[in-house]
């Protein structure tokens, strides 16, 4: 009995030691491999449902490749160089981009206004701010019927009030540019109250005394908002120049829903007037089924946004190291 218990004394300190270093292999570990097993999720669903499709896409736009039939041959660069000769591709890139500008521009300054009169000491804040978000949550379906009657050439609000002045009713579906106006003016109703609420939110974490400053100086409340309100909220303007960039080159729903007779078609008009680049990739391959040259299209796309987005990443560096 007694050389049994020696010799559990002995082994005792030894395996009080052998538990710390397993405790701390697990620690290391732990810590080394647990945050990649936390983001790994996000990883998997984006090569699942990003990168997958991204690669795959640029593969189907080197083949003739059929919607129905699949794989029809080899091209290499054929789709592309067909794509850069293809005058309806650049319509629809010239008309990508004036629906872009119009509907952007006009659309972040508003906001910026909209967002400085909430941030003001209004009754019933928080209905207003409330409203300004209504837009954005409906239906865009829904949005371009009401559109489409406003903008309608014999009956259209728009019309009459335009020759209550002595205006001749215009075809809005008709013209490139009106087409361009009315199409426009749909993405700014519903997308200004949603970046006013991101300016407005930008615009209350800006220090209240640099504001009392300003009145001390005898500053106007005009100089005040664009020299302290403005550079103060830089960032969350930037953020909204590139996304709304990304969402201005994708538009897609409200053109193909302002012209209701065409919806089917994807041709943006009679004569393609405002036919956008999305709207030339569904109808080449969802309705002429020419899935290669179709992704051909997204990835001109593609390049178009990133080129953009660089550019305005430049853009907000440049601005960051002057302020």
């Amino acid at each position: 009995m007694t050389v049994t218990r020696d010799r559990a004394e002995a082994a005792a300190p030894a395996v009080a030691s052998a538990a710390p270093r397993h405790q701390n292999r697990l620690a290391r570990w732990d810590g080394k491999y647990t945050p990649y097993l936390i983001i790994a999720p996000f990883f998997v669903v984006f090569g699942i449902f990003g990168l997958y499709p991204l690669l795959f896409t640029a593969w189907v736009s080197l083949h003739e490749w059929h919607l129905v039939d699949g794989d029809q041959g080899f091209l290499g660069l054929g789709n592309y160089t067909e794509l850069l000769s293809d005058s309806k591709f650049w319509n629809a890139l010239g008309n990508t981009i004036s629906l872009f500008v119009l509907s952007t521009v006009p659309q972040l300054l508003a906001a910026l206004g909209l967002a400085a009169l909430l941030d003001r000491g209004l009754r019933a804040r928080a209905f207003w701010r409330a409203g300004v978000l209504l837009p954005n949550v409906i239906s865009v379906a829904a949005v371009a019927l009401v559109f489409a009657q406003l903008y309608g050439r014999d009956f259209g609000i728009v019309n009459h009030l335009l020759g209550l002045v002595g205006v001749s009713p215009i075809d809005w579906r008709a013209e490139t540019w009106a087409s361009h106006l009315a199409i426009s003016s749909m993405v700014m109703w519903r997308w200004t109250g949603y970046n006013a609420l991101l300016y407005l939110a930008a615009m209350q974490s800006v220090p209240k005394d640099m504001y009392e400053s300003a009145m001390l100086d005898g500053a106007s409340r005009w100089r005040t908002f664009w020299s302290i309100t403005v550079p103060s909220i830089r960032p969350t303007i930037m953020f909204t120049v590139v996304t709304s960039t990304i969402f201005g080159l994708q538009l897609f729903a409200e053109p193909q829903l302002f012209d209701p007779g065409g919806t089917a078609l994807g041709t943006g008009g009679s004569d393609r007037q405002f036919q956008t680049l999305v709207m030339y990739l569904y109808e080449k391959g969802f309705r002429l089924f020419d899935a290669g040259y179709s992704a051909a299209i997204a990835w001109m796309l593609f390049l178009l946004i990133a080129v953009i987005a660089v550019l305005n990443f430049r853009l907000t560096r440049r601005i960051a190291s002057k302020g």
